[in-house]
């Protein structure tokens, strides 16, 4: 026997089987999202480092320049990204860019150092980790006046 509907009750039937799929589909984009939204360490140096590092503005190490790059490349990537992340010298925190997420200015800072000789790779979940730490080290320094 064929059984009338209305509308309201065929939508809800509808929305009632795909709202599993969608909560499939949107767990899934929400696990690819936080790599794939992420910039590249080539487009944040084009789009807020490069202005200084490739003239050198203010002391900021030259974009390629193997001798000035070599000490700080020493330094490790966590501690000078670390470090780099809350200013240094005459760079503002952030590069100057107050929306700049922490792993993207990490990526630009590996990409920097892969450019003047050094073999960084773009932060994993462990050395972001170690940024992190090296942030709050740097940050407590300032507060207690070491430089």
């Amino acid at each position: 026997m064929l059984r009338l509907i209305t509308s309201q009750q065929f939508l809800m039937r509808i929305v009632t089987a795909l709202v599993p799929a969608a909560g499939l589909i949107a767990s899934a984009s929400y696990a690819q999202s936080p790599s794939t939204s992420l910039k590249s360490g080539e487009s944040v140096y084009q789009s807020v480092c490069m202005h200084c590092h490739t003239q050198a503005i203010d002391g900021a190490p030259k974009f390629g320049d193997k001798k000035i790059w070599a000490p700080l490349i020493e330094e490790g990537q966590a501690i000078l990204t670390g470090h780099a992340w809350v200013g240094v010298r005459k760079m503002p925190p952030k590069g100057g860019k107050a929306d700049l997420s922490q792993e993207e200015f990490a990526r630009a800072v590996a990409f920097m150092a892969r450019a003047a000789g050094g073999d960084w790779t773009d932060p994993d979940a462990d050395m972001m980790k170690k940024i992190r730490h090296e942030e709050e080290k740097r940050l407590k320094d300032l507060k207690n006046g070491k430089d």
